[in-house]
């Protein structure tokens, strides 16, 4: 069987962080953004299990990456209605837009 070493993991991570904060630094929409952030986080649930494997023992790496796909599942909730609401008021999800949001 054929194993994979702590280190290509860590480069996978990375890749996909640089990909998250990319595609947040050049996307103008809100939908695109918002998967920016969640690329983002799971590059950190990558690096978590990755290190907890590598660790052995404890479950501690695994049950943290459980809890931030918990907290990634309530910001997507909370981030898409954002966006429907912005789209219904201005109809548009350009977040260029968004300062002309008013009460």
């Amino acid at each position: 069987m054929l194993e994979i070493d702590l280190t290509r993991y860590l480069i996978l991570a990375a890749a996909v962080f640089c990909v998250g904060i990319f595609v947040m630094m050049t996307k103008r929409n809100a939908i695109g953004i918002l998967i920016g952030v969640e690329l983002v986080l799971n590059a950190a649930n990558i690096n978590l299990v990755a290190f907890n494997r590598y660790q052995g023992g404890s479950l501690d790496g695994q049950i943290t990456a459980l809890f931030v796909i918990v907290l990634a599942a309530a910001e997507a909730a909370v981030a898409v209605a954002i966006c429907v609401n912005f789209y219904k008021n201005l109809s548009t999800i350009d977040v260029d837009r968004g300062d002309s949001l008013q009460g």
